[in-house]
């Protein structure tokens, strides 16, 4: 039976320890500050990206690694006979999972590409089920059936406290951001149907706390597999959603963790997400 060799974007939200316990290899991102370009999590780290980011001049701007890049890292993997499983950030964000399509059809490897159709934990999620499943002795049509499974049963809700990087970066309507600067509009994300939707918009931090509160009585009734809450400076927030998320599911290990700059430039400083995956 060939290997299989995971491969995936850092707009993954993934432990050091997951990382190099399931043999993952990460291909990063770039981002440009002020003309000084980065590559993410080798050149500059997501807490200083934050701290970047707050005194620029501009937006950051992102972009996906060059398809010189995913070939090589394929037709390295591969190189031992190994299949690769390239697992990337949904379409709506980024254009990388495209560039892996390009990279895996010019490589001289057998390269399967999945656009996750989420990003961070959530995509994480499918990941690390994907890896399981390979230790476990599964081919490619049981680790694709296992992710599809996962991204079925997975929820990404995103709470952005202020909207000005959105509308930037043409996420949100230009009109929708002058009501936030004017009106203090607080606004709840999800991403569904590979895409960015509006669930909620309102003013204050009520918006976000009421989402919250209502968010943990639906978990309630359902068989939660995994939790993560990413921010992006917004730890204490992210702090209080874990404590209460907590007492519901003392059982489960909520990770939380910083976001990584792609998705920190689009959403603001200040934001968060909380992403989980539930039982068949």
């Amino acid at each position: 039976m060939a290997n299989i060799k995971i491969v995936t974007d850092s707009s993954i939200q993934l432990t050091p320890e997951e990382i190099k316990e399931h043999h993952i290899t990460v291909i990063p991102l770039t981002i440009m500050i002020d003309n000084t370009v980065y590559i993410d999590g080798e050149t500059i780290t997501r807490d200083r990206f934050m701290t970047e980011m707050a005194s620029a001049n501009a937006l950051p701007k992102t972009s996906q690694p060059a398809i010189g890049n995913f070939v090589e890292t394929y037709e390295r993997l591969a190189a031992d006979g190994s299949q690769i499983l390239s697992i990337h950030m949904l379409r709506a964000i980024s254009g990388t999972v495209d560039t892996a399509r390009q990279a895996g059809e010019m490589a001289k490897a057998d390269v399967t590409v999945i656009d996750s159709d989420f990003t961070d934990r959530a995509m994480a999620f499918q990941v690390l089920k994907a890896a399981e499943v390979i230790e476990n002795g599964g081919n490619m049509d049981d680790a694709l059936a296992a992710i599809q499974n996962v991204h079925d049963h997975t929820k990404l809700y995103m709470g952005v406290t202020n909207l000005t990087n959105l509308v930037k970066g043409g996420r949100l309507s230009h009109a929708a951001g002058v009501i936030s600067s004017l009106l203090n509009i607080k606004v709840i994300l999800e991403v569904a149907d590979s895409e960015l939707k509006v669930l909620r918009k309102g003013r204050g931090m009520k918006t976000i706390t009421k989402f919250i509160d209502e968010m943990e009585a639906d978990m309630r009734d359902l068989k939660i597999r995994a939790i993560g809450i990413s921010h992006a400076d917004g730890l204490e927030l992210s702090e209080k959603i874990k404590a209460q998320l907590q007492v519901v599911f003392p059982n489960i290990e909520i990770l939380v963790r910083t976001t990584d700059p792609v998705i920190a430039t689009h959403s603001g400083a200040g934001a968060f997400a909380v992403m989980y995956y539930t039982e068949d």
